[in-house]
This record gives C-alpha cells, structure tokens and sequence, in this order.
C-alpha cells in the first residue's frame, strides 16, 4: 500500500473521530413538485417552442387534431396519443416525442427539423422529468377569460400596496430585542411553539463574521468578544464588522449572483468581457460606502444620464455610471446567422436579470405570450424592450470622464469668446452669416421621392449630436466659423470649410487603459473607440447601401441591432476603414436590409476626421448633388478666406489686434490642454441612443414583428399609460419608477434578500420570484414591516443587516427542540437558526485565512482562473493562473464561463447565466473528495500546520495542547473538548512512532489540519 494511500486512510480515520457537527438540511419538497427554475425554464424555453411547432396540429385549438396527440398539456403528453406515451420524465432516449423531432422515426414538424439547439431544450426539459406548472388542462380552461391583468393584480399579494403593520402582542416581553422579533415569536406562540435559546458566543462571533464579512474570525478576536460581557459587546462587534472593508467583499459576491456577472462571454471562443472587473470593483465600494439602495438602483439602470453623478471620494471619478455595466454582463455571440433574433435574446437576457434582481418578478416569461400566471402581460415585456434599444454599448473612460467634461465646456466657451472677438473687431456679425449655408433634403428632393438624407450633421438638432467623448465638440462645426490654424508656434487664422462634425486635434493623445486581454478576437477591440467616437441617430436600412460624405481617416462601424462582438466569418462589413483620399465612403449593408443600425465614426490616431451626412442608397444623381452642393459651399468658404487674408495681410491696427487675439487664444488653450486629463481606465458602460419604441414581437420571434408598444414600466404597477420621455432612451424615468414608493416590489424584494443571505431562506423563499409560481411570504406582515423600516432608515442596506443581525431571531441557536421539529419540520415558523453551509468562495478564503497566506489586497484585474488538465474546450485561456490565485481573496478570481473553478462548482457556485439570488446547497461526495484531494487544500492545510507546529516543542505535552487547541479555535472558533484533546493527542503520538517522526513534525500537524478542514464544522455556520 502506497504512503499517499496511508495516508488517506489516515485522514478518512481521523475525520471519523473527530466529526463535531453534522448537516440538519430541512425536508425536501415533495417529488412531484418542480423547483422555480425548472418551471422558468419550461415557460421561457420548451413552451415557446411548443405553441410556434406543435399547437397548430396538437392542441385543442388545431382545426383538425393529429396522431390523437395533444402537446398542450403535460397529462395529454404523459398519456400520449395513437403511438402511446409521448414523453417519459426523466428518460431522454426513450421518450418518442424526442424520437419525432430527431427525425429517427417520425418526423416531426413536417414542414422541416428543428434546429439542434431547439432539440437540445427539449431533451433538457425531459431530463428534468418534464416540469410543467400545475395548471388546469385545455378542456377545463375553454371558456375562461385568457388573461385579465387586474384581475391578476388583485388576487396576488405581491402587487398589493406596502402597508406598515402593527407590532403584534406576544405574551413573552422579555425575549424580543427588536420590533421584527415580535413577528417571530406572534407566530410561535399561536402555534404553541417555543424559540430556540441564544446560541453561545462562540457560535455567535463566527455566525457573525462569515456573515458580514465573510472570513472567519482569529483566536484573538473571538476571545476578546467572548470575555466582553458588556451589553454594547455585539453592537460594538456589528459595527466594526459592518466598517471593515471586507464586507463589501462579502456582499458584493451576494450581488454578483444576481446580475450573473462573469468575465468573458461564454460560447465558442469565450471571448473576454472587457474590463468587466470595473463592475464588481464598484460594487463593493458602494456596499461599503453603503450608497442608499434606490441610488443603487438608478446607478445601475441610468448612472450615465445622471446630472449630478456620484463621485469617488477621493480620486473624482464618476462612480455611477460604472454602475450600468450590469446591463452587459451577459452572452454574446461573435457570429449570428439571424442577427435580430440575436439582440432578442440578449435583451431578453437584460430583462431576465433586471426584473428579477430589482423587482422579484419573471418579466421574461411574458416574451412569447401574456404571462400564464402573473400579472405582466406580453406588451409589458416590449415596453421594456424600447429603453434598451435606445440605448448602446461603450467602453467609458469612467476615470477622466467628469474631468474632461468641464474641459469640453470650458474650450467651447473659450472658443465662441475669441469667435465673437474676431467678428466684433473685424465688423462682421460672423462671417459664417455670409457663407452659402445648404439644406441637403432641399437640394436633393426633386431627385427622389423619399429624404434619402438619414443624417446631416449641418442640420442635426442639439438632442441627436451624440458620441462618446468629447473629440467632435459640443456641437458641429458651421462652414465659415472662425478657427485657429494647428501651428501653436505661428497660430493663424482660417474659416471652416464644410458644415461637419469634426473631430478636433485638441484632444490628441488620450489614452485609455484596458485589462490585460485573455481570448481577445474583437475587431472592435483593436480601434481605439473609447471617448474617440461619433455616433449617428438610428436608422432603418431600406436600400442596402448606406453612403457617407467624409473628409480625413479612421472607421466608420455599422450598429447594427446592437451587435458588438466582430470575431468570426459573418458581420465584417460592419467595420470599414476611412481612407484619407475619400470623400465618400459606401458601407454594402443588403444583409441588413430592414434593420436597426446606427453607425459610429472613430478618427485614426493623430488624425482628424469630418463627417458631413449620411444617405440611404448610392444613387449617383443625389450623390452628386450633395458633392456639389458641398463643394459650392466650400467654394464660397474659399473665397472668404481670400478676402479674410487679405484684410489681415494689410498693417495697421486691425491685424495687429487679430494677431494678439490668435496668441491669446492659441494660448490659453495650450493652457487647457495642460488640464486635459489624459489617461483613464476603461469600464462597460450604457451610451444612450436615439429615443425609440420596439414592437411586440408575435410568439417572441423576431421575424414576425406586430405592433410598436411604448416605452413603460409594469401596467401592474405604474398603469399603461405611455412614458413619453422628452429625450432619449428615458433609463432614468425607468429608475425612477422602479424606486417610486408606490412599487410595492421594489423595496419587499430586497430587504427579502438581506433577510436570505443573513438566516438561510428568505420570508418568501423563491427570492427571485415573487409571482404565482413563486413560494408566499411565511410572514407577510414582517416582510412589509422590515420594507417600512428599509425607507425610513434610508434605504441603508447596512441599517437593515445591523437591524437584523441584532435581534433574537438571528440569534437564536441551530439546537432546535425536539417537539419544535415535530410540529415544525421545515422551520417555517423560525423556531430556531439552522446551520448554513458556506459557499465555495467562504470556503476557499477561511482556507487562505487560516494558512496565513491570504493577501487582502483588493481591487484591481481579476487573477486568471487556475486551470486544471480537466478543463478543456474551445476558449481555453492560453496560460493558467497561479493555483493559489496569488493568495487573492476569491472574488478577484476571473470568472470565465466556460472554465469555472471545479472546486467552486462542487460547492454550487452558479453558472453566470441569469439571475440567482438562492444558490443551491448541495451534499454530495464530490464536495469530500474535493477538500480531501485538492491540491490547493492540501498546499494551504499544510502552510496553516507550518504556523501551529512552529511554535510547538515535540517534548512539551502542554505546547503540544496548546497546538491543538489552536487549531480548533482557529478552525471552529472554539475550544476543543477533552475528547478530541486525547483523540487528537493519541492519533499524533501513534503516528509519530509508525513513520517515525517528532512530534512537532509538519506532516503530522497537517493532517490533522487537513482532517479538521474535512469537517461539517469547517464548512458550517451553526
């Protein structure tokens, strides 16, 4: 036998005898119930393709039904029609519906086989034993009204208003500490019920510090509160917890979960998300800087429209705008054959997230049909649909972006006070007021009878002079206005030939700082875009060819239906170089021919560009017609120039004030330019677009598009009056609708949340949903208490986890009473605290704590993701990060979606897709085997034995004692009893014999680390 199998026995031995706690896990549902997420994903992805494949011949609505079949139903699939059952739970091969749409003996539809992908969920639906809602069948349902929304709105709680109950009475006025204590033990006492007692102060100081803060307490902190008996100890405790940085750490993970944040986009390539780290590094600073939660919600919905953004403390930068990166989390795919359908999944992906994270409600589920059991009707979920095709996707330069704002203001005033100078002293109101000013859609009318003008920028209205940056100014340039030559030495003077938006040589040499890249083939990526770019309202592609009048270089980039990610065979006629020598510039878009683009103009480095209009078509005539119509103005431009010059070539007075006013001018930009903040960082950011409305899409198919919705919030909620925003996408009227004290979902959903993470299930269990499907409150009146109390502190996340953690209730031991269990069995009443287990990234940070090796740095690009020789694919990064993870805490480990860490998979870390605000809590053997074989465990088991035997003399019992009692104060906060002292003592002295070793020897401390890291102790909060 092999020592690494000795070894192990070892181990497996000395977990046996040392086991201190074990896992009480609550009763699991019934079998014949569907968990929420296998419901959601039957409405969102196995009904759709029902109702658009099979209804028309398998329904009771088919005019004529086939095979005796129904697919409208789950009882009609189980029963199946003329071939017997049609589907069996459970098992994917023998089911003969999967058999028809695989084409192996049926061929189902006839009209054509459905795509893999489309097959691919229904053998997933069938491998989940076919989850179906309990819903009547067809037959029961003809008749009844389909959807009534009011109707809905009233017979569920969750859109009733937030009222502000009564404290009730309980009879024992000695245990509440807090008013939420009350509503607890009301409950208890109707049912005859006592609390659990107070868990001891061991228990509580670990409790405590998992949960605010996420690592487990040293030795020393947990006996400096054990021996505090002072009534303000726990407070006292609270507060410290509540200030110290890594509960932003801690919180910041929880949040994470919901807006399924990762750092590349999944699929084949796994190409990087940019910069995604950005999010989560403002995240946790503003759990810690604990920014009230409705500011929260704007910033992540709108923080770039904010007039008055909130700003780093001490370094100026716009934090809130950092906040909208949430909206990109998600995947994206590099070559869509259907690129409309692209953008509807993804937005359905953004909707998905933001209403469960925010509002606790499946908006989703309404995207191919009113919702079947909620109240959010189908024109709910396009409403929202319209504010995101309103707005786009940019890297910001978040860091200079406030900064350089004031600058872009400043050198426009500085600009018009030396223009008006120049016109006052030359006698002349402006000599732009001579030039030729052109109207294209004039010049051009007789030649079509459509505008083929989508975009002239001599023309455009203030609204629609969009860019990220300020490189093409405040507004456009008008032909003949004022400008200084770009000779600082020997300024000059000369007038602007075209009406343009131009980019202005001011700003050369900013520089934007990207993370370091992992699986980077983004076109896109490789143009410096960022505060460099142009951007045109959006338009409809109707002839296939999109023309552009330029002067200079760079690209010019086609939008279209929001599409960013440029890395395969399709879509690279989006991106066109901008040559000097062109004048005009045709982008060949007949794919697109019907679609949604914008496009966006970034001039080359160092060079300037002009971008004058934009035309649908390449019809020679109009073409022509703008050329000359340009080349006339241009023209009379020239020849004021001319006369301009000759006017100041003569001496005198009057050139020799111009000369002063050009030095002047010339100078006091040198001076501006000295501020320009040049360098910044860059984050994903929303850029808000041209304001529009989307249309309904029939069955969710964006082939088939029905009526335009405006732009709202939930009819629910806020009724179904359009919004009308004056300007733009209207983001932030969402926000603010989304805060309004008359949501009633809003504020439930999120003191729900605090209440989940901090005692294990929430007052509505289904945190992310809310809706019928989801569980009932088990104490509605508490959860709209603690929403009041929620407001009224402020919307203070750390007001209410103070509020919580304070009280009886969260205090209470994980020791339940017997005859509690019995009339209780799944605590739905709270009668005690139940043992929570920590989640994988706890686990892995309370390993490094312990070991001493953690590094508490914190911020800054994610440490790559250690790869094992198991994990393999297509995207797999190049180079493997450290297995120790540089020692970081584990939220500043990249999360790359298709290479996530085994060990944080093994302990339920959830797959980025959408939202999950309640990880599963799995008890499987792979979580053993994990702790048991894990090189990174073993590593750190050791490094933490290293810094106990160190101290230990192999001749003194009582230093060896001391040893092993330092490992379970580390380990479990507490003192290990006279048992384990011996059992401990004896398993040391046994194998310092057989493999001969002194006592004091690190193979033997560590595995008696090792085993006590095995534990369900290590792993568990009681």
């Amino acid at each position: 036998m092999s020592f690494l199998e000795l070894k192990s026995i070892r181990i497996l031995f000395t977990i046996c005898l040392i086991l201190v706690t074990s896992n009480r896990d609550a009763k699991s549902a019934e079998d014949n119930a569907f968990a929420p997420q296998d419901l959601e994903f039957f409405e969102k992805q196995v009904r759709p393709l029902l109702v658009e494949h099979c209804y028309s011949c398998h329904s009771s609505k088919s005019e004529k039904l086939k095979a005796g079949l129904y697919v409208d139903h789950r009882s009609a699939l189980l029963k199946g029609g003329d071939s017997g059952p049609a589907i069996i739970p459970h098992n994917v091969e023998e089911s003969l519906f999967i058999e028809a749409i695989r084409y192996d003996s049926y061929e189902m539809p006839p009209k054509g086989k459905l795509s893999d992908d489309k097959i691919a969920i229904f053998e997933k639906w069938i491998s989940l034993g076919a989850p179906w809602p309990d819903e009547e069948s067809p037959d029961e349902e003809t008749g009844r009204e389909v959807f009534d929304l009011q109707k809905r709105k009233a017979e569920h709680w969750v859109w009733q208003p937030i009222e502000s109950p009564e404290i009730p009475v309980v009879s024992d006025k000695k245990w509440p500490q807090d008013d939420l204590d009350h509503f607890i033990l009301h409950r208890l006492e109707t049912a005859e019920l006592s609390p659990a007692e107070e868990t001891d102060r061991n228990a509580l100081v670990r409790r405590l510090y998992f949960d605010l803060i996420g690592l487990p307490p040293t030795p020393e902190q947990v006996n400096r509160f054990v021996n505090d008996q002072s009534p303000q100890a726990i407070e006292r405790l609270v507060d410290e917890l509540l200030a110290s940085p890594h509960y932003g750490e801690r919180w910041g993970r929880h949040w994470l979960d919901l807006v399924r944040y990762a750092e590349s986009r999944g699929h084949e390539f796994d190409e990087d998300a940019r910069n995604a780290y950005q999010y989560r590094d403002y995240v946790i600073r503003a759990l810690n800087a604990d920014v009230p939660y409705d500011q929260f919600v704007r910033e992540q919905i709108a923080g770039d429209l904010l007039e008055e953004p909130r700003l780093h403390p001490t370094d100026g930068f716009n934090e809130s705008i950092l906040g909208t990166g949430f909206w990109f989390l998600g995947e994206w795919v590099h070559s869509p054959v259907d690129i409309s359908k692209d953008e509807s999944d993804r937005f359905d992906n953004m909707i998905d997230v933001m209403s469960k994270t925010f509002l606790g409600v499946t908006v989703s589920c309404a995207r191919c049909h009113d919702h079947k059991f909620d109240a959010i009707s189908t024109a709910d979920y396009y409403a929202l649909t319209g504010f995101l095709q309103s707005s786009c996707y940019r890297q910001v330069r978040f860091e200079s972006l406030k900064h350089n704002r004031e600058v872009a203001i400043q050198l426009e005033e500085l600009n018009t006070k030396y223009q008006q100078q120049l016109a006052t002293l030359l006698n002349d109101s402006f000599l732009n007021e001579k030039t030729v000013q052109v109207s294209l859609t004039n010049a051009v009318k007789d030649l079509s009878t459509e505008n083929p003008i989508l975009v002239d920028y001599g023309q455009i209205a203030k609204e629609n002079y969009l860019q990220d940056g300020y490189l093409f100014g405040l507004r456009p340039r008008k032909a003949g206005e004022y400008l200084l030559t770009e000779n600082p030495d020997q300024p000059d003077l000369t007038l602007a030939l075209h009406n343009a938006a131009a980019s202005d040589p001011f700003w050369n040499g900013l520089e934007s700082v990207s993370e370091s890249p992992t699986q980077m083939r983004d076109r896109l990526a490789k143009i410096p875009r960022s505060g460099r770019t142009l951007r045109t309202p959006t338009f409809s592609v109707d002839d296939g060819i999109v023309s552009v009048r330029v002067n200079g270089s760079g690209h010019v980039v086609a939008c279209v239906d929001s599409h960013r990610l440029v890395a395969g065979p399709l879509h690279n006629e989006t991106i066109q170089e901008i040559k000097p020598e062109q004048t005009w510039v045709q982008l060949n878009l007949k794919r697109y021919t019907g679609h949604r683009i914008h496009l966006e103009f970034t001039p080359a480095e160092k060079a300037q560009l002009e971008v004058l209009c934009v035309v649908q078509g390449n019809d020679a005539a109009i073409l022509k017609q703008i050329e000359q119509e340009d080349e006339r103005q241009a023209a009379e431009v020239q020849s004021q120039i001319i006369e301009l010059n000759e006017r100041l070539a003569e001496p005198g007075a009057v050139s020799d004030q111009v000369a002063d006013i050009l030095q002047k001018w010339t100078e006091e930009k040198r001076k501006l330019k000295e501020q320009v903040q040049q360098k910044s960082h860059l984050a994903m950011a929303m850029l808000d677009g041209t304001g529009e409305d989307g249309p309904l899409l029939i069955r969710g198919s964006s082939s088939n598009p029905g009526p335009i919705v405006p732009r709202r919030f939930l009819t629910a909620v806020s009724g179904d009056e359009p919004m009308n925003p004056q300007q733009g996408s209207g983001r932030l009227e969402l926000a603010e609708q989304i805060n309004s004290p008359t949501n009633p979902l809003t504020s439930r959903v999120i003191v729900n949340r605090i209440w989940h993470h901090l005692l294990g299930r929430g007052i509505v269990p289904t945190t992310d949903d809310f809706g019928v499907l989801g569980q009932h409150p088990t104490h509605p009146d508490l959860l709209d208490f603690l929403a009041v109390q929620f407001r009224e502190d402020g919307q203070s996340i750390k007001k209410m986890i103070r509020r919580i953690v304070l009280s009886r209730t969260y205090q209470m031991s994980s020791q339940y009473r017997a005859e509690a269990l019995v009339r209780d069995p799944k605590n739905l009443l709270w009668h005690y605290r139940p043992p929570k287990r920590l989640e994988g990234e706890l686990i892995r940070d309370s390993l490094l704590a312990i070991s001493g090796r953690l590094d508490e740095s914190m911020y800054g690009e994610s440490i790559p993701i250690h790869l094992t020789s198991f994990m393999d694919g297509r995207g797999r990064p190049g180079k493997s990060g450290p297995l120790d993870g540089n020692n970081r805490r584990s939220i500043y480990i990249s999360v790359r979606r298709n290479f996530i860490s085994p060990f944080m998979l093994a302990f339920d870390t959830p797959v980025p897709f959408s939202t999950m605000g309640s990880r599963t809590v799995s008890n499987v053997p792979a979580q053993a085997l994990i702790l048991m074989n894990d090189p990174l465990v073993v590593e750190l088991t050791k490094s933490w034995a290293g810094r106990v035997c160190s101290a230990v003399s192999p001749q003194d019992e009582q230093s060896i004692n001391a040893g092993l009692k330092t490992f379970y104060e580390t380990a479990f906060a507490r003192q290990p009893s006279q048992q384990e002292l011996e059992i401990a003592m004896k398993f040391m002295r046994e194998q310092s014999q057989a493999r001969n070793l002194p006592l004091n020897h690190v193979e033997l401390w560590s595995d008696i680390a090792h085993a006590l890291v095995n534990t369900k102790e290590f792993i568990f909060i009681r």
